[in-house]
């Protein structure tokens, strides 16, 4: 870093994105982007807004905002567009934590929420997960205290059912509950028919998985009116024009054709439980995940060693340095033919490992 680097943020350690490496062509199944393309209509969409780029794109975000309101069943007002989930993420931490209301969140989950709590100087506590990895419920029955969950959560894919985030939400109503919601589409329960019922509950999702747009950049986050205006406080006082034109019209042309990316979440379904099968008759422990990806490990061969020997063979996987699950790897769902071509590596890496 330069000498004029802030000293209050000197410290930061930032987040570490998915590789994309540009050396060869790989079987990309680390960063748990969709492996199909967006619904047909969203190039024309993307299109029709090209010869209209010398202007800036709607602040208010208003056909999209409109859309994903009917689509969710909430009032326009209750709803939030942003430059990914991030961004909404980023807003709800300024917006609702501070010193005397501190950060709970998982220790083994997104990792962004530390840093953007580093970011925002917002005092923070990391809950372990139970033995199981999965989140207990009661640790997050505290007063006074922002929680920030993300469900299905990663990288491990487990779910809390909707009664479980209810207890969270319901338990105290003058702390804000934020549930991330990024792989809700793969299996899990929403909970977005909550925030008309609970002020302080915000929800936050993504178009980036899916529905096919993690290069667009779109997410939205759904919660009372209240919670929205203290949102939109910060967006107009940081970025007024947060998301533009191309991204908004494609995600209009993505909310009419629902079933198309319907279809794909179950098709992804159906891959996760084929490889969670065949992984399993390898010898390897498979979470139950609800997400776009798996969570496995295997006694027969370690996490950051599979993960390498992977990319030697053309395959990217995700692997953790963090003590606790440093023998696992993340390996997002696929094609089948993607999917059946990754087992066929790890039967090659184990084979050859155990000559």
């Amino acid at each position: 870093m330069s000498r004029f680097f802030t000293s209050k943020l000197s410290g930061l350690s930032p987040y570490t994105p998915g590789e994309q490496p540009k050396d060869q062509q790989y079987i990309k199944l680390n960063t748990n982007e969709s492996p199909f393309p967006p619904s047909p209509s969203v190039a024309a969409a993307v299109q029709g807004e090209v010869e209209k780029l010398q202007l800036y794109s709607d602040p208010e975000c208003t056909r999209l905002t409109q859309k994903l309101a009917e689509r969710y069943g909430v009032d326009p007002d209750m709803v939030l567009v942003t430059n990914g989930s991030d961004e909404v993420l980023n807003f709800a931490f300024l917006a609702f934590s501070d010193a005397a209301r501190p950060l709970i969140f998982p220790d083994i989950t997104y990792g962004f929420y530390p840093v953007f709590a580093e970011l925002n100087r917002i005092p923070y506590t990391e809950i372990p997960l139970k033995k199981d990895f999965s989140i207990d419920v009661q640790d997050y029955l505290v007063k006074g205290k922002t929680a920030v969950i993300a469900n299905p959560n990663a990288p491990t894919g487990l779910a809390l059912s909707l009664a479980e985030i209810e207890k969270i939400v319901a338990f105290d109503p003058d702390r804000v509950v934020i549930v991330d919601e990024a792989y809700v589409d793969f299996g899990a329960e929403s909970a977005v028919g909550l925030v008309s019922r609970y002020d302080n509950l915000l929800v936050t999702q993504t178009f980036s998985k899916s529905r096919s747009m993690a290069g667009a950049r779109l997410g939205f986050g759904i919660g009372s009116n209240g919670l929205i205006a203290d949102l939109n406080t910060i967006k107009f006082s940081t970025n007024p024009y947060n998301v533009n034109r191309l991204s908004a019209a494609a995600g209009v042309a993505a909310l009419a054709e629902d079933a198309y990316y319907s279809a794909n979440c179950r098709t992804i379904e159906k891959n996760r439980q084929m490889t969670t099968s065949a992984l399993t008759d390898l010898g390897f422990t498979v979470l139950d995940s609800k997400a776009n990806f798996v969570f496995a490990c295997s006694s027969r061969i370690d996490g950051e060693e599979l993960y390498r020997k992977c990319k030697e063979k053309g395959v990217l996987i995700r692997h953790f340095s963090k003590e606790r699950i440093s023998g696992f790897n993340r390996i997002t769902i696929g094609t089948e033919a993607e999917m059946q071509a990754f087992i066929q590596v790890v039967k090659t890496i184990l084979e050859e490992k155990e000559k």
